[in-house]
């Protein structure tokens, strides 16, 4: 299998690869051991949910071969259509397109002959556009400053990204396409990317294959079970704020270019809160165009109308994750109400609480 396949399993050549390795999803979840595809997928959907991203955790010494990691795509799809979370398949396809688009910026930066490449596991943006059906629609501006999209295909793919930068009244529009920049373009194909994985969720799914994720599902709802907070929270108090959010926010704002998992612990945790865009932006520490654009597509995939749909990461993943100061080992932050909750927004909550009997 192509290494390819497995950074990127969402493309038509990884279907296929798999298709033609003639694996059977139901022998995968039905046998006596756990498979490690099984293992991955799991692992693929807690991630997507809990941290917004579907790499591999980092501190996991175990290390997925590339067979492992194609086939945990399939066994992830059906694992996020059995789970019953809110919002799940939303936040899964979120977390591949987020993962991806990290990973083809990164293979852009670095070029080689993607797909052509037996031996790497880069792709090209050539390949990328051709994936999505893009290749006549996207080139370079005769300046070299950007790049013009057809309008037919822009259109699609801005639809479901909120800024109104994306509206075509504020685009130069001419002959028919849009000028974009280049991240404009990773942007629209990380949207192209969440679409796709999207597509056909939740899926059908037979008995056999329902009945042999028994285990694994009850597991991911037991991680994903709801925390006890009223998600009424509509006070934005810094001061209020757990150590760990503190903390992530200061180095945000300092300048640091926080992990994914940190960065989706802050912005969801600010979403729970019910900040504002402008607010989010400022207590993220955002500084450029870029970096907004960033903190809005997260802020956008983790909230809604109502409040955020996925709570922040509790205690015990953020010390997991290192990202914990009370939990630090060779310098402990002292703080007695992280001794009583276990999670940010309980601390939260508690906090402001306790501020209002006082005043």
């Amino acid at each position: 299998m192509n290494p390819v396949h497995a950074r990127y399993p969402f493309l038509a050549s990884a279907r296929e690869s798999v298709r033609e390795a003639d694996i059977g999803l139901a022998a995968i979840v039905t046998g006596e051991e756990r498979h490690a595809a099984v293992e991955r997928g799991v692992e693929r959907v807690r991630r997507a949910l809990i941290d917004g991203t579907v790499r591999p955790d980092p501190d996991d010494q175990r290390r997925w071969d590339t067979r492992a990691e194609l086939l945990s795509y399939p066994v992830a799809r059906v694992l996020v259509s059995l789970v019953d979370a809110p919002g799940a398949v939303e936040k899964y396809a979120s977390a591949e397109a987020d993962t991806a688009y990290e990973q083809f910026t990164a293979d852009f930066e670095n070029p080689d002959d993607g797909l052509k490449s037996t031996t790497d596991d880069s792709i090209s943006l050539a390949a990328l556009l051709a994936e999505f059906d893009l290749s006549g629609a996207v080139r370079e501006t005769i300046e070299g400053d950007g790049y013009r999209i057809a309008v037919g295909e822009y259109l699609p793919l801005s639809s479901n990204l909120d800024d109104d930068s994306w509206t075509l009244a504020t685009r130069q529009l001419a002959d028919g396409t849009v000028k974009i920049s280049e991240d404009e373009l990773h942007d629209l194909l990380r949207e192209a990317v969440r679409q796709r994985v999207s597509a056909g969720l939740p899926t059908e799914v037979p008995d056999a294959i329902r009945e042999g994720l028994t285990d694994e599902v009850a597991e991911l709802e037991d991680t994903f079970s709801e925390i006890d907070i009223s998600r009424s929270i509509d006070v934005i108090a810094p001061e209020a704020f757990p150590p760990c959010v503190e903390s992530l926010m200061e180095r945000a704002q300092d300048g640091e270019d926080l992990s994914a998992p940190a960065e989706f612990a802050l912005v969801s945790f600010l979403a729970s809160a019910n900040a504002d865009t402008d607010e989010l932006l400022a207590l993220c520490g955002v500084d450029s165009d870029t970096r907004a654009k960033s903190v809005r597509y997260r802020a956008n995939r983790v909230g809604d109308e109502s409040g955020a749909q996925y709570a922040p990461p509790s205690c015990e993943t953020m010390a997991a994750y290192g990202e914990c100061p009370v939990a630090d080992d060779e310098d402990p932050t002292a703080d007695a109400r992280c001794e009583t909750i276990s999670h940010p927004l309980a601390y939260y909550e508690d906090a402001l609480a306790e501020a209002e009997k006082s005043n």
